[in-house]
């Protein structure tokens, strides 16, 4: 599965417990017509990941879902999900999607400067 957006948030890595459990969050946005925050966790090596990554970037982030049941000392069961990302890869900004080369700047045309009036209207249809 895969998560697709603009990075809202990138946590600074955690570690817990005497066995040095890592984690580390990030948010992304989704651009869509209702936008989604979606914290998603990196863990152990992982973490590293996200080194490089920065707020505003547009990512994939490629997640599995994990759930767990823990049972509370009054016996009751919960489950908890979570969204754990074991790859990310930064997306080219929205360019139109060709190959194009960019349009010179007006000033480097000249204007036509030998127009009749009676040429200005000489399409044909």
């Amino acid at each position: 599965m895969e998560v697709q957006g603009r990075i809202k948030m990138v946590g600074e890595t955690q570690t817990f417990g005497s066995n040095g459990f890592r984690k580390r969050e990030i948010v992304v946005t989704t651009e869509e017509q209702y936008p989604q925050h979606i914290m998603v966790e990196f863990v152990q090596d992982k973490t590293d990941l996200l080194n490089s990554y920065k707020e505003g970037q547009q990512v994939k982030i490629s997640i599995n879902l994990r759930g767990r049941e823990w049972v509370n000392p009054q016996g009751e069961t919960k489950y908890f999900n979570s969204i754990q990302g074991w790859r990310i890869e930064a997306l080219q900004a929205e360019t139109g999607g060709t190959n194009m080369p960019p349009v010179p700047p007006a000033e480097a045309f000249e204007p036509a400067g030998d127009l009749k009036q009676e040429d200005h209207d000489d399409l044909p249809f």
